[in-house]
């Protein structure tokens, strides 16, 4: 294929992914290496363990019905009882993956949360066996509390946003900012042609979706200083005082950059917003805060002003599972800018939300978002399947319960070491930031080759190179898939590392092969040199 052929500046980096996939495996014997997507290798086994082992208690659960059938149909769990079956079923099975952990998760909920062990039961048995739809349809009653608990101790929150954090689960971060971007265009408080800031560089889809014709949104950048460790300058947030700008999306830590905003970044963001954008909304992405040292969200600083996403699939190695949840604090902006909307628009709205609650005006937009994910009619029917609630609710308590934070520390460390591995086979000194996650690393080619070779030949290549060569030729002829740094909204030529989804070796190996290609352009450029 010839590079250019491709239209670069068009496609998606997740779909020039797949073009790289294809290029660095065709007619080669070598292993690919693909550090494109953040899908991790890495998983959290004891929760999982956990699920199995109640699942079979579910099981054992429904089996205590319809005897006559021959054990072709059971029944639903009964709460009556339930605690005095689980002891037996724990005693039963003591030696086996799981059990202790879900018997100690009992007694956690229990003891320390302070709610009925047999409802918790239960809720988790008709969970598992996933026997109704699920009720309440935003999510389990149990189950949003402890995920409350869970989300409010990762972010960085105090204890006095516990009880009045509502939660809505849902099919994973992405369909968060879907229903998102969808409820917020249906309740007006977004129409087409109105200003929303996002801070950049950042996850790419989020470049797009405002674009569609469904939005047309126009969007103000908030550039992150890479000379500043990717933090964003107080002069790129004072664009939000713009009072044409509805709303600020965000994804904290960043991506592609993996750093997490600091307390300057944050505190600026509060001034801005106490003192002047009261009515502004806030969304930010927190999916990579778990592998942060000393996280805290916007969500913890400005409650009032900002909705929560986060996804459970990167911590806990749980992609394929679609866990992830959308917080609001019960007295948000959100609510208060639909209580002003004029009356015509009200009306409007109160002919949408009819079927849902004899009193629309009153309807929490948490509550719209569950029944806009349903196309309003099917609001019933809404809600995350109910064993994806169960495994999430596990997740949480495993987290909740690790006081000594075992797990973390294990999964930082799988990545700061492949990052240290990438930077050592690039014969780079990276120093250790505070504010970095280490998810992700953007490799800056300009950067990389003034290190390497000086500031002439940096000018060179950024001159010479055309956008997207560099990862293309990673592909083509070393095998090594990486995303540009460009389709993020990134300022200079660079590339993604994804450090959460190949061995330690092989990262070593990537850092040694763009220092080779690196090496190659360098020769061009002396050859070039000494021609003139």
């Amino acid at each position: 294929m010839n590079i250019s052929e491709i239209e670069f500046e068009k496609l998606s980096p997740f779909e020039l992914k797949d073009l790289l996939i294809k290029i660095a495996s065709r007619k080669s014997e070598r292993m690919m290496l693909n550090a494109g997507r953040g899908n991790p290798n890495f998983l959290a086994l004891v929760p999982r363990y956990a699920f199995s082992k109640l699942g079979e208690f579910a099981l054992s659960e429904a089996e205590r019905h319809f005897g006559y059938m021959d054990g072709l149909i059971g029944g639903h769990s009964d709460i009556d009882g339930i605690e005095s079956r689980f002891e037996i079923f724990v005693r039963n099975h003591m030696d086996e993956k799981g059990i202790r952990f879900l018997s100690s998760a009992v007694s956690y909920v229990k003891d320390y949360l302070g709610f009925s062990g047999s409802e918790f039961l239960h809720e988790m048995v008709q969970g598992y066996l996933g026997c109704n739809y699920p009720e309440p349809v935003r999510m389990l009653r149990l189950g949003e509390k402890i995920v409350e608990r869970y989300l409010l101790k990762e972010m960085g929150a105090g204890h006095d946003l516990v009880g009045v954090t509502d939660l809505f689960a849902v099919e994973g971060g992405t369909a968060a900012m879907t229903y998102l971007f969808e409820s917020l265009k249906s309740n007006f408080l977004l129409n087409e042609g109105d200003k929303i800031a996002l801070a950049v560089p950042i996850f790419s889809p989020y470049l797009e979706i405002p674009k569609l014709d469904t939005y047309r949104f126009e969007i103000v950048e908030i550039f992150a200083d890479e000379e500043r460790g990717f933090q964003i300058p107080e002069s790129e947030l004072e664009k939000l005082l713009d009072p044409a700008i509805k709303a600020f999306f965000m994804v904290n830590p960043g991506n592609p950059t993996s750093v997490k905003a600091n307390s300057r970044a944050l505190s600026k963001l509060k001034e801005i917003v106490d003192k002047k954008r009261r009515d502004l909304i806030i969304i930010t992405d927190d999916v990579y805060g778990t592998f942060a040292d000393n996280f805290k969200s916007v969500y913890a600083v400005l409650p009032h002003n900002t909705i929560l996403v986060y996804s459970f699939s990167k911590y806990f190695g749980a992609t394929g599972w679609r866990l992830g949840v959308i917080g609001m604090h019960e007295h948000n902006v959100v609510d208060r800018l639909i209580r002003k909307l004029p009356d015509d628009i009200q009306q409007e709205l109160n002919e949408r939300y009819s079927s849902v609650t004899p009193e629309p005006r009153r309807l929490k937009f948490i509550d719209r978002i569950v029944a806009d994910s349903r196309t309003v009619a099917l609001r019933h029917t809404a809600g995350l399947s109910t064993p994806q609630q169960v495994q999430m609710v596990l997740f949480a308590l495993y987290a909740l319960m690790d006081e000594e934070e075992k797990y973390k520390r294990a999964a930082k460390r799988v990545i700061r070491r492949r990052y240290k591995a990438l930077y050592r086979g690039l014969g780079v000194e990276q120093p250790i930031d505070e504010n970095n996650a280490y998810y992700y690393t953007l490799i800056d080619a300009e950067k990389l080759g003034e290190h390497l070779y000086g500031s002439d030949f940096a000018r060179w290549f950024v001159e010479k190179i055309p956008p997207g060569e560099f990862i293309v030729h990673l592909a083509e002829y070393a095998h090594v898939v990486l995303l540009p740094g460009k389709g993020f909204d990134a300022k200079h030529p660079s590339a993604r590392v994804s450090l959460a989804n190949l061995r330690e070796v092989d990262y070593l190996k990537i850092g040694q092969t763009i220092r080779k290609l690196i090496e190659r352009y360098h020769k061009e450029y002396m050859k070039e040199k000494a021609q003139k």
